[in-house]
């Protein structure tokens, strides 16, 4: 979880390769007037993620009781509460980042339909795992080796 640019998709692709894991990137679930509005700089509403956050718990749900790994944003905890219903062993990974390395990333970033002038609506957003919702907090400045290495410790 964490903001777009964080590392999600990279580091999520990463884990379940080493792992043998299958991979959902949760950015296919949205609708494609969900994928219009954020291309076109609209952020989403609550709204408009619901049917996008039951697609993904559904995905969750059909593989209780088997390893996966989905990367989604999941930045307000109502969203991670509907997901961990979905699985209540869900853990959840939180790629932190600061505004500024972000900004930095996602300047550089093509062919995503996320635009860098969307990121200071998802840190507005986010709400960051609390200690009761035992998360993984990984700092983005770490390769994605180091931090696929830090993740699969902790979840062993």
């Amino acid at each position: 979880m964490g903001v777009s640019g964080s590392g999600k998709t990279t580091v999520g692709r990463a884990i379940a390769a080493r792992a043998g894991w299958p991979f959902l990137d949760a950015d296919d679930l949205h609708s494609p007037e969900a994928i219009a509005r954020m291309a076109a700089g609209t952020p989403l509403t609550d709204a408009d993620r619901w049917p996008w956050l039951e697609r993904v718990a559904d995905w969750i749900a059909a593989r209780q009781g088997e390893p996966g790994i989905v990367a989604c944003s999941a930045l307000k905890r109502v969203y991670r509460d509907r997901l961990r219903a979905a699985n209540p062993d869900l853990r959840f990974v939180y790629l932190k980042a600061t505004q500024q390395e972000i900004a930095d990333r996602l300047a550089h970033r093509t062919g995503h339909f996320f635009p860098p002038t969307l990121a200071q609506a998802q840190f507005r957003d986010l709400q960051e795992p609390g200690p009761d919702e035992n998360p993984i907090i990984i700092p983005i400045h770490q390769t994605p080796a180091a931090i696929v290495d830090r993740v699969l410790t902790e979840l062993a």
